[in-house]
């Protein structure tokens, strides 16, 4: 009974939903074993108004209204989740199996920066995904992304309704973008698990849109596709468990944990530059990223053991490229003797390793997973890690992993200079291998 009691205060409570913006989902299409699907694409909630039952935000710039939400329970009570203007607010358009991210976007009350959004089966569920023995296939065009922005693509072990059938607070569920985690263990959401991330919080100093608070939420994450028109890498990340966190389970590098929490912040990364090919990818060189390319990934085993990359340019097929760093035996994909190998000859931590390797990676993804598409500039490393020398005075070996000046990346000059800049993907295929391209 207790309980029951319980359940019927959060339902009391629950974030509600805006009405003074209609939710309507951009369309676009993509294929599932060679048969067309409809899907439709939602944007993340952190990046919506929230206001009380008028036009009074509970949320402004980085900080949460001390009137609407003193505390995470208060916050639900008062505060609405608004829809979204997804061409005129975010920048964000689609048109048949294309869907187009813009960076910079001035709309009629605020100047919106890049954004995160997830791929919808209906109006209420995301898209899941089962990885392994599969092969999942996309066409992208970074050909307008510089240096220091990452147009990006990835998986998330994230609830399919966005958490709201097993947290009564997530009320509006994936419909509204709800539900976000990933191996990071993000401090900077809004909600987690529907209840409002107050406690603690502190504004970022350099950045006016962002904060953290007291809560991460972590999970099991697939980088498929991180990448500019210099420079790109595919990721592995995998955690001990998916959750919610607080204090050392989080990682956190501001309290030097950052190998005691339950993910693998640093993943298992396959770049070309970075593992000794520098004429591979980039304008004019093997994969032109001057022009749209498609990007093949397959997920070989179960349990996994491999992660291979094939790409289609022109009408070619080309290989991966190939290691070439002392240390590292000569390969093309993602095993554990390349990660175990990797970590030596730079001198990382391999928390790869600690967190399971491939075994532990293989067992999360018996999760189904949500498909992530985001545009993003770095407020904490200006994406020195993808396409710089990170740390930049480093000369170890890895160090180096793209051509862009350890200068560049500041997010103020790139949101000044490469306000227009954008990501456009298209062609999304899942299927068995050699079955997409």
């Amino acid at each position: 009974m207790f309980g029951f009691l319980l359940s019927l205060f959060a339902l009391q409570f629950a974030l509600e939903i805006g009405t003074q913006t209609s939710e309507s989902h951009p369309s676009i299409t993509w294929e599932l074993n060679g048969a067309r699907q409809s899907g439709q694409i939602v944007i993340d909630s952190n990046w919506r108004w929230l206001h009380d039952s008028g036009t009074t935000n509970c949320y402004d710039g980085n900080t949460w209204s001390s009137d609407l939400c003193p505390d995470p329970e208060k916050c639900s009570q008062n505060c609405y989740l608004e829809g979204a203007d997804y061409s005129g607010t975010y920048g964000i358009s689609a048109s048949g199996s294309q869907l187009t991210l813009g960076f910079v976007t001035k709309g009629s009350y605020s100047t919106n920066i890049g954004s995160r959004v997830y791929l919808l089966k209906d109006e209420n569920t995301y898209q899941m995904f089962k990885l392994k023995n599969k092969e999942f296939t996309f066409t992208v065009d970074v050909s307008n992304l510089p240096c220091g922005l990452n147009g990006a693509l990835y998986f998330v072990a994230m609830p399919s309704d966005g958490g709201k059938a097993k947290y009564p607070l997530a009320k509006p569920g994936a419909k509204y973008g709800m539900g976000y985690c990933d191996a990071q263990c993000p401090h900077d959401m809004k909600f987690i698990n529907g209840e409002a991330n107050v406690l603690d919080w502190k504004p970022q100093s350099n950045d006016e849109n962002a904060g953290t608070g007291r809560y991460g939420t972590c999970c099991t994450e697939m980088d498929i596709w991180e990448a500019n028109s210099q420079a790109t890498a595919y990721t592995v990340h995998a955690c001990s468990k998916n959750a919610r966190c607080e204090g050392t389970e989080c990682g956190d590098d501001s309290a030097s944990q950052r190998y005691n929490g339950i993910c693998d912040k640093d993943g298992c990364d396959f770049n070309s530059w970075r593992w000794g090919n520098k004429t591979f990818f980039g304008p004019g060189l093997t994969v032109d990223s001057s022009k749209p390319v498609t990007v093949v990934t397959q997920f070989i085993g179960d349990p996994l053991t491999e992660i291979r990359r094939i790409w289609v340019q022109g009408g070619k097929v080309i290989q991966n490229s190939f290691t070439n760093v002392s240390g590292i035996t000569s390969v093309d994909s993602i095993t554990n003797t390349f990660c175990d190998e990797s970590k030596v000859a730079t001198g990382d931590t391999n928390d790869f390793k600690a967190k399971g390797g491939m075994s532990g990676f293989s067992k999360a993804l018996d999760t189904e997973v949500v498909l992530v598409l985001s545009l993003w500039d770095d407020h904490t490393a200006n994406m020195l890690w993808l396409d710089s020398t990170y740390p930049s005075n480093s000369t170890a070996i890895g160090a180096t992993r793209g051509p862009c000046a350890t200068s560049s990346g500041d997010p103020k000059n790139v949101e000044s200079a490469s306000a227009n800049a954008s990501v456009k993907f298209s062609d999304i295929k899942f299927g068995a291998f050699d079955s997409t391209y």
